[in-house]
């Protein structure tokens, strides 16, 4: 008898979320992780290309928070 081998399990998606979930309502940001609303939303569904893209861009988001949530 042969048995069919289990299928892989997916490789986790690489996430910059810190489960710190509140949004500035003047930059559209999450505070925790820099990213809008709809990229949270869709994170799951872009590709890896796209997910890598908006990470690199992650750091000079900070700058669109008001000065007293850029934790300098």
């Amino acid at each position: 008898m042969t048995q069919n081998p289990r299928p892989a399990s997916p490789a986790p998606i690489a996430t910059p979320c810190t489960q710190v979930c509140t949004v500035d309502g003047a930059s559209g940001l999450c505070l925790g992780c820099l990213r809008t609303l709809g990229e949270i939303a869709e994170w799951s569904r872009l590709t890896d290309v796209r997910r890598a893209a908006i990470m690199a861009e992650l750091p000079s988001r900070r700058e669109r928070l008001p000065a007293a949530f850029r934790g300098t």
